[in-house]
């Protein structure tokens, strides 16, 4: 049975709201990095270069975890645990400039609005695609006001 991102939370990884992807270092230490995130319905979507730290990192231990906490209500959140299914260059640069226009209103371009046209040349553009073994929603608390007549006077 695959694992999905409920209905109630895909917008958070659908729009523009950043996310934190911890990969491992060789080392066995966490790595922390700062991505713009999208889902396919089946699959979270990462797009970085093989040439980072994550992408290193990932291409050689698959697993990792991604949070995406709610601007808005810092109670609502998004954490995945997962593996990475995929890496790939297909369709990588197209999808570079679909982030860039959702996270950067007015921007078009990555390689061009984000960085300059020749660091296309120096880096692998990839799409990370990431399935998800666990997914967990929320704090298991939420501030909450009681009705008046639950309310204890003091």
């Amino acid at each position: 049975m695959k694992i999905t991102i409920p209905e109630s939370h895909r917008d958070l990884v659908q729009n523009p709201v950043h996310g934190v992807l911890t990969t491992m270092m060789p080392d066995g230490t966490p790595q922390s990095s700062i991505v713009w995130t999208d889902y396919d319905g089946e699959c979270l979507l990462i797009n970085t270069t093989l040439e980072r730290q994550k992408g290193r990192n990932m291409r050689r231990n698959p697993k990792v975890a991604l949070l995406v906490i709610d601007p808005q209500d810092a109670s609502r959140w998004v954490a995945v645990r997962g593996f990475v299914k995929e890496m790939t260059t297909a369709g990588a640069e197209a999808h570079a400039d679909k982030l860039t226009q959702r996270y950067c209103p007015g921007k078009q371009c990555f390689y061009r609005d984000i960085y300059p046209p020749e660091q296309k040349e120096k880096e692998t553009r990839v799409i990370v695609k990431i399935e998800p073994l666990k997914v967990s929603l929320d704090a298991i608390f939420k501030r909450t006001e009681l009705p008046d007549k639950m309310r204890r006077t003091v």
